[in-house]
């Protein structure tokens, strides 16, 4: 991978990361399309680590007190009623599913799933579903209505973004509002679900990369990580803003459009679903 390879996705990762739709699936087709060997699953995992950082920048006062109001929680019986102590504790709830079906599914993870049909299939099923959840939610709850089944059905919907095209944040926010939960309400949880999640599988992944007999390029993954870590700082801090007036259809249009677009573009041979393009 070279130096502009590496600004390009880094890029893409950072712009992507935090909207409805699906970075890794972003990375995967800019690759495709640009003819560059697909980036793999080691690579998304890792410069995912520079988005998750623009997290802790942006929520670093929330998580400080969720972080000391869980850690007090251990060993203090009146601080587990705490509603900080409790969204720590709903955070490794909902972080079990993903830990669970990423071990399970690694071999798919890595290969099977990183087709283009499916990522073209999960960008428009999920973005339909998207657009039904955003449509019929209710959006009266906040995280303070957090429980145990709510943080594993936000965990099933984060595991389910293994998946290239599903979206982390898409899956995960629409759980959300689908459970009643607010656009804005939703999209924060999602976030710090992400953070365990993320950190884990980029720090487990870390001795992949190279690992296919060429030189480890570790030089453009810090670029692209560095890169992803401020676009997304930009990202969340819009996305926030945006969500509290306005609605998830244009991301539902925009899934709906690539998703067919990419359909074309394999059944035409234009690109390998597998690979990238044949011109």
């Amino acid at each position: 991978m070279g130096w502009f390879e590496a600004l390009v996705l880094g890029l893409v990762q950072g712009l992507t990361e935090f909207l409805p739709i699906s970075s890794s699936a972003h990375l995967r087709i800019t690759a495709a399309l640009a003819g560059w060997d697909d980036p793999g699953a080691a690579f998304t995992a890792v410069t995912q680590i520079g988005t998750e950082l623009a997290v802790i920048l942006y929520f670093s006062a929330k998580i400080g007190k969720i972080l000391r109001a869980w850690f007090f929680s251990i060993y203090k019986k009146d601080w587990r009623q705490d509603p900080d102590a409790r969204l720590g504790w709903l955070i490794i709830v909902g972080s079990l599913p993903i830990v669970v079906l990423g071990l399970l599914l690694q071999d798919a993870i890595d290969e099977t799933f990183r087709d283009l049909r499916i990522t073209a299939t999960t960008l428009i099923v999920f973005g339909l579903i998207l657009l039904v959840a955003d449509r019929i939610g209710k959006q009266q709850r906040t995280l303070d209505h957090l429980t145990v089944p709510h943080g594993l059905g936000f965990g099933f919907a984060q595991a389910l973004a293994l998946i290239p095209g599903v979206s982390r944040s898409g899956g995960t926010t629409s759980a959300g509002l689908l459970l009643g939960y607010t656009r804005a309400e939703a999209a924060e949880y999602s976030f710090l679900l992400a953070l365990p999640a993320v950190f884990g599988s980029g720090l487990y992944k870390l001795t992949d990369i190279g690992k296919d007999g060429a030189p480890a390029q570790w030089g453009p993954t810090i670029l692209a990580t560095l890169v992803a870590f401020g676009v997304g700082y930009a990202v969340i801090a819009w996305l926030m803003s945006y969500i509290k007036t306005k609605s998830f259809v244009p991301f539902v249009i925009y899934r709906l459009v690539l998703g067919v677009l990419l359909f074309v573009l394999i059944f035409t041979g234009v690109l390998d679903p597998g690979a990238g393009p044949h011109i």
